[in-house]
């Protein structure tokens, strides 16, 4: 029987022994060096008296890695059974903390899940997450920023880039705006492809973000999601074009928010953003 952490099979043996070959429609990459899952973990900061959500945990080098650094509680969601059967050990070793989740995770409401059991301490988000759906996950939680203490993810390069883009680079987008308005948004690490198996096309970062006590700038966040996709669907164009997609004449509200009609997207910081979406709600029908 397996008394502790250290004590479990390393993963290479846990991969071969279940026959875990990533698949490539559930985004699979599995990170299998330890002390990168340990700094992963570490990035979250302290957790000892935090629920974390993983997503993905595949063969559970994260999962470990969360354990050992003391979370108060755990629940891995996972939708491969595969990988489900190579966790269950963990639960004997987690001493009570671990709980794991056979489901797909945009369908699933985990933090929802913890307070049905009562749960009233902090919740951090740490992952490793599969690539086809971690821009979509981040997200989900986006919308409940007031319930999460913390989401530290590992990302494609590139979305992660996006999460904490400034104006004026090309980076800059839709994403950018929504995450920076709601949280601190911090790139940690990266790590190459050859930390995976398989190995991934591109490098991958660690990004931190922390959800802000408030909102930067007041806005209503609906709007705020309207006026910067129509103003970024078009971010070649000047604002007084790209704008038309909102059925409503852009020049006033550019004026009402002192942004020139001959602006582009991507030279608003938030705060301009947050004016034009606080114009746009005054003037929509």
């Amino acid at each position: 029987m397996t008394d502790s952490i250290a004590d479990l099979p390393p993963l290479r043996d846990v991969i071969a022994a279940h026959g875990l070959n990533a698949i490539k429609k559930l985004g699979q990459h599995f990170l299998l060096d330890l002390n990168l899952t340990a700094k992963i973990a570490r990035a979250a900061g302290p957790i000892t008296d935090c629920a974390v959500i993983e997503v993905g945990p595949g063969p559970g080098g994260l999962t470990r890695a969360i354990l050992e650094a003391g979370a108060a509680k755990l629940i891995a969601i996972e939708r491969d059974e595969r990988c489900i059967a190579a966790l269950q050990p963990l639960i004997a070793v987690g001493e009570g903390r671990l709980a794991i989740v056979e489901a797909d995770a945009l369908e699933i409401d985990a933090v929802d899940l913890l307070r049905k059991e009562n749960w009233q301490g902090p919740i951090k988000v740490v992952a490793n997450l599969p690539y086809n759906v971690g821009t979509a996950l981040i997200l989900n939680w986006l919308e409940r920023p007031s319930d999460i203490a913390g989401i530290t993810v590992l990302v494609q390069k590139e979305v992660a880039e996006r999460l904490a883009a400034p104006p004026r680079t090309k980076a800059y987008g839709r994403l950018s705006v929504l995450a920076q308005w709601l949280c601190r948004v911090d790139l940690v690490f990266d790590i190459s492809p050859r930390a995976f198996t398989p190995p991934p096309q591109v490098t991958s970062t660690v990004v931190n973000m922390i959800p802000r006590a408030a909102p930067l700038h007041q806005a209503v966040r609906a709007d705020l999601e309207t006026v910067s996709k129509a103003a970024f669907g078009q971010r070649r164009k000047m604002l007084r074009a790209s704008l038309k997609a909102l059925n409503i004449d852009p020049l006033p509200l550019l004026e009402q928010a002192g942004i020139a009609p001959t602006a582009r997207a991507e030279e608003l910081d938030v705060a301009a953003f947050c004016r034009l979406a606080n114009a746009y709600t005054a003037a929509k029908p």
